[in-house]
């Protein structure tokens, strides 16, 4: 006997959206990842995320692992006499551990020690806000620009920034 392939729907977790997957039967879809282009949801910002699609409750769902700007996008973003900020680091949530890598363009060329001074804060920033947050709360937080839109505000103090961006977020290990 030969099985038909048919379109499953798998709901992606923090985009509250269905997305169709076309295969045999529901267990071979379990395990397989899933790439979604962002650049509509967010606005003409080149993003891309990736699930992990699992199965829980009779329901097909897709789990975020992982979130990047494309380097085309951030190449756009790059001038003359600014300073770039890039850093890499593992934050602690309350239920997993993530790898954010932000991504910072200062309006004009600063010196090394604003520019330490900026990634360190950063840091602190990061590590502060997402130690009562879930994953799918993070992500949310970096879909919506609300971590940016503090961050910046944030950073404000030390130095005005052009771009505040993460980069890139992804999911380290679960505890």
């Amino acid at each position: 006997m030969v099985l038909k392939k048919k379109f499953f729907d798998v709901e992606l977790e923090v985009l509250d959206i269905k997305v169709p997957i076309f295969s045999r039967d529901e267990e071979s879809i379990v395990g397989q990842v899933i790439k979604y282009d962002l650049t509509k949801f967010l606005r003409g910002k080149n993003c891309e995320a990736r699930f992990k699609v699992i199965k829980s409750d009779d329901k097909i769902l897709g789990h975020i692992y992982f979130f990047m700007i494309q380097p085309a996008f951030i190449r756009k973003m790059i001038g003359r006499n600014i300073s770039i900020i890039e850093d890499s680091f593992v934050v602690k949530c309350s239920d997993s551990v993530l790898r954010i890598k932000p991504f910072l363009i200062t309006r004009r060329k600063v010196s090394r020690n604003i520019r330490n001074s900026l990634r360190k804060e950063t840091k602190e920033f990061m590590l502060k806000r997402f130690l009562d947050q879930t994953r799918t709360q993070a992500f949310q937080d970096i879909f919506s620009s609300l971590l940016q839109k503090s961050l910046s505000k944030h950073l404000k103090k030390i130095y005005p920034l052009a771009v505040c961006e993460i980069r890139m977020a992804k999911v380290e290990s679960k505890n």
